[in-house]
Protein backbone atom coordinates (compact mmCIF):
# COMPACT_ATOMS: atom_id res chain seq x y z
CA UNK A 1 0.00 0.00 0.00
CA UNK A 2 1.02 3.51 -0.68
CA UNK A 3 1.00 4.56 3.10
CA UNK A 4 2.39 1.90 5.89
CA UNK A 5 -0.38 0.48 8.36
CA UNK A 6 0.28 0.13 11.83
CA UNK A 7 -1.50 -2.65 12.24
CA UNK A 8 -2.59 -4.74 14.44
CA UNK A 9 -2.36 -2.74 17.20
CA UNK A 10 -5.01 0.43 15.76
CA UNK A 11 -7.82 -2.25 14.66
CA UNK A 12 -7.79 -3.21 18.15
CA UNK A 13 -8.18 0.44 18.36
CA UNK A 14 -11.30 0.25 15.86
CA UNK A 15 -12.93 -2.30 17.81
CA UNK A 16 -13.01 -0.55 21.14
CA UNK A 17 -14.01 2.57 18.83
CA UNK A 18 -16.78 0.68 16.90
CA UNK A 19 -18.10 -0.83 20.70
CA UNK A 20 -18.66 2.63 21.73
CA UNK A 21 -19.68 4.59 19.04
CA UNK A 22 -22.88 1.79 18.48
CA UNK A 23 -22.94 1.10 22.52
CA UNK A 24 -22.02 -2.43 22.18
CA UNK A 25 -19.14 -1.78 24.98
CA UNK A 26 -19.75 -2.02 28.64
CA UNK A 27 -19.59 2.20 28.56
CA UNK A 28 -22.49 4.34 26.78
CA UNK A 29 -21.67 6.98 24.38
CA UNK A 30 -22.59 10.24 24.81
CA UNK A 31 -22.99 13.22 23.19
CA UNK A 32 -19.40 14.55 24.37
CA UNK A 33 -17.37 11.40 24.06
CA UNK A 34 -15.65 9.92 21.25
CA UNK A 35 -13.01 7.11 20.77
CA UNK A 36 -10.72 5.46 23.01
CA UNK A 37 -7.15 6.75 22.28
CA UNK A 38 -3.41 4.58 22.28
CA UNK A 39 -3.16 5.33 26.13
CA UNK A 40 -7.15 3.85 26.72
CA UNK A 41 -8.16 7.73 27.81
CA UNK A 42 -11.21 8.58 26.58
CA UNK A 43 -10.85 11.57 24.23
CA UNK A 44 -13.93 14.54 24.35
CA UNK A 45 -15.08 16.92 21.59
CA UNK A 46 -13.61 19.57 23.74
CA UNK A 47 -10.05 17.69 22.10
CA UNK A 48 -11.72 17.94 18.14
CA UNK A 49 -11.61 21.64 18.45
CA UNK A 50 -13.34 22.46 14.99
CA UNK A 51 -16.30 24.40 14.96
CA UNK A 52 -18.52 26.13 12.78
CA UNK A 53 -16.37 29.35 13.51
CA UNK A 54 -12.95 27.20 12.84
CA UNK A 55 -11.46 29.26 9.06
CA UNK A 56 -10.35 27.01 6.58
CA UNK A 57 -7.14 28.78 7.13
CA UNK A 58 -7.10 27.09 10.74
CA UNK A 59 -8.00 23.66 9.16
CA UNK A 60 -5.57 23.46 6.48
CA UNK A 61 -2.90 24.00 8.88
CA UNK A 62 -4.25 22.07 11.49
CA UNK A 63 -0.90 19.75 13.02
CA UNK A 64 -3.08 16.80 13.07
CA UNK A 65 -4.10 16.73 9.81
CA UNK A 66 -1.24 18.22 8.28
CA UNK A 67 -0.84 14.81 5.25
CA UNK A 68 -4.11 15.46 3.99
CA UNK A 69 -6.22 18.29 5.25
CA UNK A 70 -6.42 19.64 1.45
CA UNK A 71 -8.00 16.66 0.65
CA UNK A 72 -11.02 17.28 3.15
CA UNK A 73 -12.08 20.65 1.05
CA UNK A 74 -13.94 20.14 -2.33
CA UNK A 75 -11.90 21.98 -4.88
CA UNK A 76 -8.46 20.12 -5.29
CA UNK A 77 -6.12 23.19 -6.99
CA UNK A 78 -8.29 26.42 -5.84
CA UNK A 79 -6.88 28.96 -3.80
CA UNK A 80 -9.52 29.35 -0.86
CA UNK A 81 -10.36 32.22 1.17
CA UNK A 82 -8.82 31.30 3.91
CA UNK A 83 -11.09 33.50 6.80
CA UNK A 84 -13.92 31.30 5.91
CA UNK A 85 -15.73 29.32 8.43
CA UNK A 86 -16.91 26.22 7.86
CA UNK A 87 -20.31 27.35 8.64
CA UNK A 88 -19.52 28.60 4.84
CA UNK A 89 -19.09 25.30 3.50
CA UNK A 90 -22.42 24.96 1.34
CA UNK A 91 -20.88 28.25 -0.26
CA UNK A 92 -17.92 26.08 -2.10
CA UNK A 93 -20.81 23.19 -3.02
CA UNK A 94 -22.57 24.77 -5.68
CA UNK A 95 -24.16 21.84 -7.01
CA UNK A 96 -25.36 20.60 -3.75
CA UNK A 97 -28.47 21.25 -1.42
CA UNK A 98 -29.21 20.62 2.07
CA UNK A 99 -25.59 21.43 3.36
CA UNK A 100 -25.72 21.51 7.57
CA UNK A 101 -22.76 22.83 9.11
CA UNK A 102 -23.36 19.96 11.95
CA UNK A 103 -23.68 17.66 9.59
CA UNK A 104 -20.61 18.56 7.83
CA UNK A 105 -18.61 19.42 11.41
CA UNK A 106 -19.77 15.82 12.61
CA UNK A 107 -17.80 14.12 9.79
CA UNK A 108 -14.60 16.30 10.34
CA UNK A 109 -14.76 15.91 13.66
CA UNK A 110 -14.21 12.31 13.36
CA UNK A 111 -11.69 12.00 11.25
CA UNK A 112 -9.82 14.19 13.39
CA UNK A 113 -11.20 11.81 16.57
CA UNK A 114 -10.03 8.64 14.67
CA UNK A 115 -6.17 10.05 13.99
CA UNK A 116 -5.92 11.08 17.38
CA UNK A 117 -6.83 7.73 18.16
CA UNK A 118 -3.77 6.32 16.29
CA UNK A 119 -5.90 5.44 13.48
CA UNK A 120 -4.34 5.80 10.39
CA UNK A 121 -8.18 7.16 8.87
CA UNK A 122 -5.97 8.43 5.70
CA UNK A 123 -3.83 6.52 2.67
CA UNK A 124 -2.81 7.28 -0.35
CA UNK A 125 -4.11 6.09 -3.44
CA UNK A 126 -0.98 6.09 -5.08
CA UNK A 127 2.88 5.75 -4.60
CA UNK A 128 5.59 8.50 -4.07
CA UNK A 129 7.25 7.76 -7.53
CA UNK A 130 3.56 7.95 -9.38
CA UNK A 131 3.02 11.01 -7.24
CA UNK A 132 6.18 12.27 -8.19
CA UNK A 133 5.53 11.52 -11.83
CA UNK A 134 2.33 13.14 -11.91
CA UNK A 135 1.35 15.93 -9.54
CA UNK A 136 -1.98 15.45 -10.06
CA UNK A 137 -2.34 11.85 -8.42
CA UNK A 138 -1.99 13.47 -5.28
CA UNK A 139 -5.85 14.68 -5.68
CA UNK A 140 -6.78 11.20 -4.93
CA UNK A 141 -7.05 9.69 -1.56
CA UNK A 142 -8.81 6.89 0.58
CA UNK A 143 -10.36 8.37 3.83
CA UNK A 144 -11.38 5.06 6.35
CA UNK A 145 -14.15 4.81 9.21
CA UNK A 146 -13.68 1.77 10.43
CA UNK A 147 -16.44 -0.64 11.14
CA UNK A 148 -16.75 -3.93 12.81
CA UNK A 149 -13.78 -6.10 12.21
CA UNK A 150 -14.38 -8.45 9.45
CA UNK A 151 -17.18 -6.92 8.10
CA UNK A 152 -17.54 -6.03 4.00
CA UNK A 153 -16.48 -2.75 2.90
CA UNK A 154 -18.11 0.55 1.56
CA UNK A 155 -16.34 2.50 -1.18
CA UNK A 156 -18.07 6.17 -1.57
CA UNK A 157 -17.30 8.47 -4.06
CA UNK A 158 -19.16 11.86 -3.57
CA UNK A 159 -20.08 14.34 -6.37
CA UNK A 160 -19.10 17.48 -7.41
CA UNK A 161 -19.68 17.41 -11.69
CA UNK A 162 -16.45 15.77 -11.91
CA UNK A 163 -14.97 19.84 -10.85
CA UNK A 164 -14.99 18.99 -7.18
CA UNK A 165 -15.16 16.03 -4.78
CA UNK A 166 -17.99 17.29 -1.88
CA UNK A 167 -16.82 14.70 0.45
CA UNK A 168 -17.83 17.22 3.94
CA UNK A 169 -21.16 16.74 2.61
CA UNK A 170 -22.05 13.68 1.25
CA UNK A 171 -18.74 11.57 1.27
CA UNK A 172 -17.76 11.62 5.33
CA UNK A 173 -21.84 11.50 6.94
CA UNK A 174 -22.28 8.79 4.77
CA UNK A 175 -19.65 6.54 6.08
CA UNK A 176 -20.03 7.41 9.80
CA UNK A 177 -23.28 5.97 9.19
CA UNK A 178 -22.19 2.89 8.24
CA UNK A 179 -19.83 2.95 10.28
CA UNK A 180 -22.16 3.15 13.31
CA UNK A 181 -24.40 0.19 11.36
CA UNK A 182 -21.20 -1.83 11.85
CA UNK A 183 -19.98 -2.08 8.34
CA UNK A 184 -16.49 -0.58 7.07
CA UNK A 185 -16.74 2.46 4.99
CA UNK A 186 -14.23 4.32 2.36
CA UNK A 187 -14.18 7.32 1.05
CA UNK A 188 -12.67 8.15 -2.18
CA UNK A 189 -11.06 11.72 -3.10
CA UNK A 190 -10.06 11.67 -6.78
CA UNK A 191 -8.81 13.64 -10.03
CA UNK A 192 -11.07 16.71 -11.04
CA UNK A 193 -11.37 18.67 -13.78
CA UNK A 194 -10.75 15.39 -16.12
CA UNK A 195 -13.93 13.54 -16.68
CA UNK A 196 -15.27 10.41 -15.38
CA UNK A 197 -12.88 7.75 -16.74
CA UNK A 198 -10.12 9.76 -14.91
CA UNK A 199 -12.03 9.55 -11.58
CA UNK A 200 -13.21 6.37 -11.65
CA UNK A 201 -9.97 4.92 -12.29
CA UNK A 202 -8.88 6.20 -9.22
CA UNK A 203 -12.46 4.95 -7.87
CA UNK A 204 -11.14 1.31 -9.19
CA UNK A 205 -7.52 1.99 -7.73
CA UNK A 206 -9.24 1.99 -4.53
CA UNK A 207 -10.63 -0.94 -4.61
CA UNK A 208 -6.99 -3.05 -5.42
CA UNK A 209 -5.78 -1.33 -2.55
CA UNK A 210 -8.29 -2.31 -0.53
CA UNK A 211 -8.60 -5.86 -1.35
CA UNK A 212 -4.56 -5.78 -1.52
CA UNK A 213 -4.33 -5.19 2.11
CA UNK A 214 -7.70 -6.68 3.45
CA UNK A 215 -6.47 -8.59 6.30
CA UNK A 216 -4.57 -5.39 7.51
CA UNK A 217 -7.50 -3.10 7.40
CA UNK A 218 -9.37 -6.07 9.14
CA UNK A 219 -12.23 -5.94 6.41
CA UNK A 220 -14.07 -8.72 4.66
CA UNK A 221 -13.01 -9.37 0.74
CA UNK A 222 -16.14 -10.50 -0.13
CA UNK A 223 -19.49 -8.46 -0.78
CA UNK A 224 -18.12 -4.96 -0.78
CA UNK A 225 -20.47 -1.97 -2.48
CA UNK A 226 -20.17 0.98 -4.20
CA UNK A 227 -21.88 4.21 -3.69
CA UNK A 228 -21.96 7.61 -5.25
CA UNK A 229 -23.88 11.01 -5.23
CA UNK A 230 -24.64 12.73 -8.27
CA UNK A 231 -21.35 12.44 -10.59
CA UNK A 232 -19.66 9.87 -7.93
CA UNK A 233 -22.77 7.71 -8.87
CA UNK A 234 -21.74 7.53 -12.34
CA UNK A 235 -18.22 6.32 -11.05
CA UNK A 236 -20.34 3.91 -8.55
CA UNK A 237 -22.01 2.54 -11.28
CA UNK A 238 -19.75 2.41 -14.06
CA UNK A 239 -17.83 -0.25 -11.03
CA UNK A 240 -20.93 -2.39 -10.90
CA UNK A 241 -21.77 -2.57 -14.70
CA UNK A 242 -17.56 -3.25 -16.14
CA UNK A 243 -16.06 -4.17 -12.99
CA UNK A 244 -13.06 -1.97 -11.72
CA UNK A 245 -10.64 -3.72 -14.29
CA UNK A 246 -12.22 -2.08 -16.81
CA UNK A 247 -10.48 0.80 -15.34
CA UNK A 248 -7.16 -0.21 -14.70
CA UNK A 249 -7.27 -2.27 -11.69
CA UNK A 250 -6.07 -6.01 -11.47
CA UNK A 251 -9.30 -7.17 -9.50
CA UNK A 252 -12.27 -8.24 -11.03
CA UNK A 253 -14.58 -8.75 -8.20
CA UNK A 254 -17.85 -6.81 -8.78
CA UNK A 255 -19.58 -5.05 -6.17
CA UNK A 256 -22.18 -6.71 -4.61
CA UNK A 257 -24.22 -3.73 -4.34
CA UNK A 258 -24.46 -0.53 -6.27
CA UNK A 259 -26.12 2.25 -4.17
CA UNK A 260 -26.84 5.67 -6.48
CA UNK A 261 -28.23 9.38 -5.22
CA UNK A 262 -29.40 11.45 -8.22
CA UNK A 263 -27.55 11.08 -11.45
CA UNK A 264 -28.75 10.72 -14.85
CA UNK A 265 -26.76 7.89 -16.10
CA UNK A 266 -27.50 5.56 -19.02
CA UNK A 267 -24.69 3.02 -19.30
CA UNK A 268 -25.32 -0.27 -18.25
CA UNK A 269 -23.26 -3.62 -18.34
CA UNK A 270 -23.90 -7.15 -19.29
CA UNK A 271 -24.57 -7.76 -15.91
CA UNK A 272 -25.92 -5.43 -13.39
CA UNK A 273 -25.55 -6.03 -9.84
CA UNK A 274 -28.17 -5.19 -7.36
CA UNK A 275 -29.07 -1.35 -7.65
CA UNK A 276 -30.40 1.38 -4.84
CA UNK A 277 -31.31 4.36 -6.34
CA UNK A 278 -32.98 7.65 -4.89
CA UNK A 279 -33.64 11.25 -6.04
CA UNK A 280 -35.44 14.51 -5.12
CA UNK A 281 -38.75 14.69 -6.39
CA UNK A 282 -37.56 18.61 -7.27
CA UNK A 283 -34.01 17.49 -8.64
CA UNK A 284 -33.39 19.85 -11.38
CA UNK A 285 -29.87 18.61 -12.25
CA UNK A 286 -31.08 15.06 -12.53
CA UNK A 287 -34.49 14.74 -12.63
CA UNK A 288 -36.74 11.75 -12.03
CA UNK A 289 -37.46 11.43 -15.16
CA UNK A 290 -33.94 11.14 -16.59
CA UNK A 291 -33.15 8.34 -14.25
CA UNK A 292 -36.10 6.19 -15.10
CA UNK A 293 -34.89 4.67 -18.37
CA UNK A 294 -31.34 3.09 -16.28
CA UNK A 295 -34.27 1.87 -13.42
CA UNK A 296 -36.51 0.38 -16.50
CA UNK A 297 -33.32 -1.11 -17.78
CA UNK A 298 -31.92 -2.64 -15.11
CA UNK A 299 -35.20 -4.32 -14.10
CA UNK A 300 -35.57 -5.47 -17.87
CA UNK A 301 -32.02 -7.22 -17.14
CA UNK A 302 -33.25 -9.25 -14.55
CA UNK A 303 -31.63 -6.91 -12.28
CA UNK A 304 -32.35 -6.43 -8.81
CA UNK A 305 -33.54 -2.64 -8.35
CA UNK A 306 -35.09 -0.40 -5.92
CA UNK A 307 -35.92 3.44 -7.13
CA UNK A 308 -36.65 5.78 -4.26
CA UNK A 309 -38.31 9.99 -5.04
CA UNK A 310 -38.05 11.37 -2.39
CA UNK A 311 -40.51 14.54 -2.31
CA UNK A 312 -39.81 18.14 -1.36
CA UNK A 313 -36.18 17.81 -2.01
CA UNK A 314 -33.87 19.05 -4.62
CA UNK A 315 -30.44 17.83 -6.00
CA UNK A 316 -27.37 17.21 -3.69
CA UNK A 317 -29.27 16.52 -0.88
CA UNK A 318 -26.74 14.47 0.76
CA UNK A 319 -27.43 12.08 3.82
CA UNK A 320 -30.44 13.98 3.64
CA UNK A 321 -30.67 14.99 7.89
CA UNK A 322 -33.50 17.17 8.24
CA UNK A 323 -35.40 16.38 5.02
CA UNK A 324 -37.85 13.58 3.96
CA UNK A 325 -34.69 11.83 2.52
CA UNK A 326 -33.08 11.50 6.69
CA UNK A 327 -32.67 7.83 7.03
CA UNK A 328 -31.91 6.96 3.48
CA UNK A 329 -28.38 5.76 3.84
CA UNK A 330 -29.60 3.42 6.54
CA UNK A 331 -32.27 2.06 4.39
CA UNK A 332 -30.00 1.67 1.21
CA UNK A 333 -27.34 -0.22 3.48
CA UNK A 334 -30.48 -2.70 4.50
CA UNK A 335 -30.52 -3.13 0.87
CA UNK A 336 -27.05 -4.26 0.67
CA UNK A 337 -26.99 -6.10 3.76
CA UNK A 338 -30.65 -7.74 1.76
CA UNK A 339 -27.84 -9.01 -0.66
CA UNK A 340 -25.03 -10.35 1.65
CA UNK A 341 -24.91 -13.73 3.19
CA UNK A 342 -25.80 -13.90 6.48
CA UNK A 343 -22.04 -14.46 7.84
CA UNK A 344 -21.40 -10.98 6.20
CA UNK A 345 -23.84 -8.97 8.01
CA UNK A 346 -22.67 -6.94 11.03
CA UNK A 347 -24.11 -8.30 14.20
CA UNK A 348 -24.85 -11.40 12.41
CA UNK A 349 -21.84 -13.84 12.37
CA UNK A 350 -18.91 -11.41 11.88
CA UNK A 351 -16.53 -13.48 13.71
CA UNK A 352 -14.55 -10.45 16.58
Amino acid sequence: MPQTIALPAWRRLATVAFCLTTGLGDAPLRAETSVVGPSSSVATLQDAPLSAETTLGALLRHPDLQDYARRLLPWGERAYREAMPLRDMAKLLPYHSEVRPDVVLAGLNRILELQRAGMPVFHELYTVAERKEDQALNEAGLFFFPGQPGAPFALIAPGGGFSYAGSAHEGFPHAMELSRLGFNAFVVTYRTGRGGRVATADMARAVDVILDHADDLGVARDGYSVWGSSAGARMAAYIGSHGPDAFGARSTQRPAAVIMAYTAHADTGAYEPPTYAIVGARDGIAPVDSMRPRVDALRAMGAEMTFRVVPGVGHGFGDGTGTEAEGWVAEAAGFWAGHLPPHLVPGQGIPE
